[in-house]
């Protein structure tokens, strides 16, 4: 015959340390359970006075829950002051159940075990003087038994209502987790009508924005990613096979910088801002972007702004539509034989595009001498004559350099 299984903590029976402290005396107990009712009330109106925010005037059920709640311990602590093991489950499920309903109302168990605390010094006052009354010897000795017993039942009540409150927490949480997830794939899907995002938003306390942009996420190569802290109304789309974030009113004063510093050591993409509802087309860019960042065509710190690269993510969806457009603007440039030389004047030439021709600026971001910017855009002149400095021809010159740069910068390869 195999034992019984333990009880869970909070359903074993509530056991008084200190024995009997005040002696074996059937009568008194049974005197001093008819003092019970004058001392739960007492130990109602002191709570009720020392912590006022706890007690709802506007609530009757929360008052007599709490009447009923102190009663009940105080008339089971006395049962076990005559007979230490009495059955006490029930009691310890009702305190389960008290923690429960403070999580389920978003509120900590600090001012519940405060009101615990102060009923339990109300009963070890009252039930001491009634004891002494009733003609019990009632020595120093016997007031510190009776102090060690209540506290190590107060700790019992407060357990199987921290469990309870923890239980309730979690589950919750769990609610909240899932409905803020609804949330997101809400917001990222396509043609997400702005009624059930307001919806879901008001189910999970999510103040609806004016403007959202999505992230798209990548762990780092090689290493677990790291935890990720952000600002509470940052949506998180972990569970998706292609992982993400929303983020609400991303153009708000120090959202970006805190987003980057969320993010470091993640490999992510920051889609453009859209307005709520639009939030698909903002992951589509951002997801198009982090791809290419994965596959080495696009070179940029993490996380990346992915407006910056709408050129290529644009041509890279229509690789016919990039060789062509690299055949038609580049072809003075490819057909130059030294793959080198063709390599840093092309880089050259984009560097010039997005620096307005300033060969100083050039030079600093290519990191090399202004003369040499001078020298490389006389050859550039050679090859292209005036259509290189032609406003009207910049925009396609520069797409063009853009998908060609980036999958053939370090490989020499071309496409002609």
């Amino acid at each position: 015959m195999t034992s019984p299984a333990p009880l869970p903590a909070a359903e074993a029976p509530l056991v008084l340390a200190s024995g009997r402290p005040l002696g074996d005396g059937d009568e008194l107990i049974r005197e001093l359970r008819k003092r019970v009712p004058d001392t739960a009330r007492a130990a109602v109106r002191r709570i009720e006075r020392e912590l006022p925010g706890y007690v709802r005037a506007h609530d009757g059920r929360y008052a007599r829950v709490l009447a009923f709640s102190v009663e009940w311990a105080v008339r089971h602590f006395v049962g076990l002051l005559g007979d230490p093991g009495p059955p006490s489950a029930a009691l310890t499920g009702h305190f389960r159940r008290l923690g429960a309903g403070e999580a389920r109302e978003g509120r900590s168990l600090e001012t519940f075990q405060a009101a615990l605390r102060i009923g339990a010094g109300v009963a070890i006052q009252r039930l001491t003087e009634e004891a002494e009354s009733l003609g019990a010897p009632v020595t120093p000795a016997t007031v510190v038994h009776v102090t060690q017993a209540a506290l190590g039942y107060l700790g019992r009540l407060a357990a199987a209502a921290a469990e309870g409150h923890a239980e309730a927490g979690a589950q919750r949480a769990g609610r909240f987790r899932s409905r803020r997830r609804a949330l997101l794939e809400k917001l990222v899907e396509r043609d997400a009508g702005l009624a059930q995002i307001r919806l879901l938003a008001a189910d999970c306390d999510w103040p609806v924005p004016r403007t959202v942009a999505a992230v798209a996420l990548s762990a780092p190569p090689g290493g677990p990613a790291p935890r990720l802290v952000l600002p509470a109304d940052v949506l998180v789309g972990l569970h998706l096979d292609d992982p993400c974030l929303v983020v609400p009113d991303p153009d708000g004063p120090g959202r970006r910088r805190a987003l980057d510093a969320a993010l470091a050591g993640w490999v992510a993409a920051v889609g453009p801002s859209v307005p709520v509802g639009r939030g698909a087309r903002s992951l589509l860019l951002a997801r198009r972007v982090l791809a290419l960042a994965r596959d080495g065509v696009i070179e940029a710190p993490s996380p990346i702004t992915a407006a910056d690269h709408i050129p290529v993510a644009m041509l890279d969806r229509s690789p016919e539509l990039a060789t062509l457009l690299v055949d038609r603007k580049l072809r003075p440039l490819l057909r130059s034989p030294r793959v080198q030389a063709r390599e840093k004047l092309a880089e050259t030439f984009l560097a010039c595009i997005e620096n307005d021709f300033s060969a100083t600026e050039v030079a600093a971001r290519m990191n090399v001498h202004a003369q040499t910017v001078r020298y490389r855009l006389r050859q550039l002149e050679a090859l292209f004559g005036d259509d290189l400095h032609d406003p009207a021809q910049r925009l396609e010159f520069h797409l063009a350099l853009r998908a060609w740069i980036a999958p053939h910068a370090d490989d020499g390869h071309e496409l002609s």
